[in-house]
């Protein structure tokens, strides 16, 4: 005979000082807590004796509640299985939400920070929350090596040493995954570093929120690429700083324009080998202008290399941080595009004299990231995996994105023209004509098409506008299919 899972104890509480009789007492808990949803239709209910144990009561004034529960259609006995809550609420409307009652029935004001209200744009942009054709950042999960990382994780899970692997951790990662990234990224990205500078962080947005906790101060000056990543300046913004956006052009981050609007930045937060949403690669002068305005000025780089693993045409390209010789430029990289988004694992390469507050930071934050996680991943990169993985995803998605760029020129050449190099997961097509981005864009998603629309990454008044479009996701049918029906939203 199959035996019943355990069931969580509602609280429901007695007072045995009350003139109210016990039975009563408890009818009136359990009536209260499924009136008010607490205990849902269909939940199990503990058997009267574990309650009568849990409770330290007699099982008789338990009996007599349930009985009387049941008969009023609160709860249901099943034969064999024990009592659930009955589904006395079908058709009944619900309790009101918090939102619906007034001020004065909350108990007065509820006052909040005023620096979150900017991030509520995602209730209203439709393009941030689908998936399918062109949502941006999806890498193709398809194709993804699950049976090997369901291997590995059997296999950690069988080597895991009891409760020395359930304590807690460094807040730095670790340290064999650290090793591990270490190793790839002096080797794939020129990146100068130690194992003892990689910092484990769930994924690059908190390795910005970690930087920009440690750096910035409310009021410093970041200078931020114009258009730009979204998710940084949001990180930015909620630390208080002041954002400067700074142009780009063919070259990438316009330096000499950054230095003419504030010199004295703080920060700046760039993204040189794909840049961030035009994806142009900056060039070697700028990176030597950068990296002399930030020792000159004793200020601080944000390298993002989000994607700079798919680079589709040419050689590799060097990392930002290999050409800093005055330890000024922080790394960030993130598995979610590489692997899968749900892994939540990125890296921060520190510079080694600040290794320490970070850790502090971190420690103060949320101590330290999941272990199980990492000593997986450390085993798919050592084992080979991640090379071929990486390898695999470099053929596909070049194929994808010359897929794309070609549906675009033969079916919408005279409405959108493709920018950006053979690099990453999306592409940008601007518009040749003032059809307004943001309006095509919620059409499409009423389409089932997520194309984010290029103004939206810009800070100030945009200068070009077009879409950016995700191919990493999306299947050769689907793209083709797709761009026909935006040719069709486009008409419209």
């Amino acid at each position: 005979m199959k035996k019943a899972p355990p069931v969580i104890f509602p609280i429901v509480t007695v007072d045995r000082t009350s003139p109210v009789p016990l039975y009563r007492q408890l009818y009136d808990g359990f009536r209260e807590a499924i009136l008010e949803r607490r205990l849902r239709a269909g939940q199990r209910i503990p058997s009267t004796r574990s309650l009568a144990t849990e409770l330290q009561v007699s099982r008789l004034p338990l009996l007599n509640a349930f009985d009387q529960l049941v008969a009023e259609g609160y709860l249901e006995s099943r034969v064999g299985a024990g009592t659930f809550v009955a589904d006395c609420h079908s058709g009944a409307p619900g309790p009101p939400e918090p939102e619906n009652r007034s001020a004065a029935a909350r108990g007065g004001a509820r006052t909040v920070s005023r620096e979150t209200d900017f991030l509520l744009r995602m209730e209203t942009d439709p393009w941030l929350r689908g998936e399918g054709a062109f949502r941006v950042s999806q890498p193709a999960l398809d194709h993804f090596p699950l049976e090997i990382w369901s291997r590995l994780v059997g296999r950690r899970g069988r080597k895991a040493h009891g409760a020395r692997a359930m304590r807690y951790d460094d807040p730095m990662g670790h340290r064999p995954l650290r090793e591990a990234v270490a190793a790839y990224l002096r080797t794939a990205r020129a990146v100068r570093c130690e194992a003892d500078q990689v910092m484990v962080v769930s994924g690059s947005q908190q390795a910005l929120s970690l930087t920009a906790r440690v750096l910035l101060d409310p009021g410093s000056p970041v200078w931020v690429e114009e258009p730009g990543y979204g998710g940084a300046r949001d990180v930015f913004r909620l630390r208080g700083a002041r954002l400067v956006p700074v142009p780009v052009d063919e070259q990438g981050l316009n330096v000499a324009a950054g230095i003419e609007r504030c010199r004295e930045a703080r920060a700046a937060y760039v993204t040189p080998s794909h840049q961030y949403p035009l994806g142009m690669t900056m060039s070697a002068s700028r990176r030597l202008q950068l990296l002399d305005w930030a020792r000159r000025n004793g200020s601080w780089i944000l390298e993002d290399d989000y994607d700079s693993e798919y680079r589709y045409e040419g050689v590799p390209l060097a990392s930002l941080q290999g050409l800093d010789r005055d330890s000024r430029v922080f790394y960030i990289g993130s598995f979610s595009k590489v692997l899968f988004p749900a892994l939540r694992l990125g890296y921060i390469v520190i510079p080694a004299d600040l290794v320490a507050r970070f850790a502090a930071v971190r420690d103060a934050t949320d101590l330290f990231p999941p272990t199980f996680e990492q000593a997986v991943l450390a085993d798919f990169i050592r084992e080979g995996h991640f090379a071929r993985h990486l390898r695999r995803m470099r053929a596909l998605y070049r194929e994808r994105r010359g897929i794309l760029a070609g549906a675009i020129e033969e079916e919408l050449g005279g409405a959108l023209s493709v920018l950006g190099g053979e690099a990453g997961l999306h592409l940008v097509a601007t518009l040749s004509r003032g059809n307004g981005d943001r309006d095509v864009a919620v059409r499409a998603a009423a389409q089932g098409l997520w194309a984010m629309p290029l103004s939206s990454c810009y800070l100030g008044k945009a200068s070009r506008e077009g879409f950016v479009l995700g191919f990493g996701g999306t299947e050769a049918a689907e793209i083709l299919d797709g761009v026909r029906r935006l040719r069709s939203v486009l008409a419209t």
